[in-house]
């Protein structure tokens, strides 16, 4: 093999790496108080959004508030620079996915969902 073509595959290869570790280093940043996804269950005939066929992977702050006994998700830290945001999925894009979903079941701090029969209040929190 010519030494300009493994030279080639060599830097074809730490470009790969460096891609990869780029996205997967922002979701090892974190600093800060967490932020929660919490559910709470609430009595009310407003518009809600039916949330019982959606999946772990486009929603995992919301399955894992769903799931817990809480009520609440798996913790999700900003960094300080803002760069996680850009390259992560978080809790504030979920209650913004849901509301764009179905904009009359918004609140003032988040969205009503259906799941299961009962209907949540669902929000991002900071303990």
């Amino acid at each position: 093999m010519r030494r300009v073509t493994r030279n080639l595959f060599v830097a074809i290869a730490l470009v790969v790496v460096a891609l990869l570790a780029l996205g997967a280093l922002p979701s090892y940043l974190g600093s800060g108080d967490p932020y929660y996804l919490t559910a709470e269950p609430i009595e009310t005939e407003a518009p809600a959004v039916d949330v019982n066929n959606d999946s772990a992977h486009r929603y995992p702050f919301l399955t894992s508030a769903l799931a817990s006994d809480e009520g609440r998700s798996d913790p999700y830290q900003t960094d300080t620079y803002g760069i996680k945001e850009s390259f992560t999925h978080t809790p504030f894009d979920e209650v913004d996915a849901l509301t764009r979903r179905l904009p009359e079941a918004a609140t003032d701090s988040g969205v009503r969902v259906q799941y299961e029969g009962t209907v949540y209040r669902v929000e991002v929190m900071r303990p």
